[in-house]
């Protein structure tokens, strides 16, 4: 794998064509919770030629790759982010970061008054690194099976009337 240097990223915005490109790569991504939730996270199961329709997924790619992906819909006065994936290979090089940095400016600029999420509380790493963004813990929501949700939430400045 060349390094990131060597790689030229683009970023747009996702068509209904990409769908199958989108569950691959989520899958991929998702496939390491799996020992540590038990069982397949929820992005793992999703109809992705519905979601693309219904939902907002920015891409990026590395040489015609999938490399990344955030999905987000508005959600009331935020924008919640339902998905964010980076392919394994790709992983540890800021692409995560900066589509949720991508998010924020989204939200910014249809004045939104602040980002969403959720996750799964055995994901430590992923809620550590959203706290490291700026996301604070709103509250856990217990799910049969033993799932514990955590929301997060973080508010923009200059968002909203």
């Amino acid at each position: 794998m060349p390094s990131s240097a060597d790689v030229a990223f683009a970023q747009r915005i996702a068509v209904s064509a990409d769908a199958a490109a989108i569950a691959a790569l989520t899958l991929e991504a998702y496939a390491k919770w799996v020992p540590v939730a038990g069982r397949r996270p929820l992005p793992m199961d999703v109809d992705y030629d519905a979601a693309v329709l219904a939902h907002r997924f920015d891409l990026i790619e590395a040489g015609g790759e999938l490399a990344a992906l955030i999905e987000t819909t508005p959600d009331d006065d935020q924008l919640l982010i339902v998905n964010v994936a980076v392919k394994p290979a790709f992983q540890g090089r800021g692409l995560g970061v900066r589509l949720m940095r991508h998010a924020e400016a989204l939200a910014a600029q249809a004045r939104l008054k602040g980002m969403r999420l959720y996750t799964n509380k055995l994901f430590a790493a992923n809620v550590a690194l959203y706290e490291a963004l700026g996301y604070r813990l709103d509250g856990e929501e217990a799910f049969p099976g033993g799932v514990v949700r955590v929301n997060m939430s973080k508010p923009l400045n200059g968002g909203g009337s």
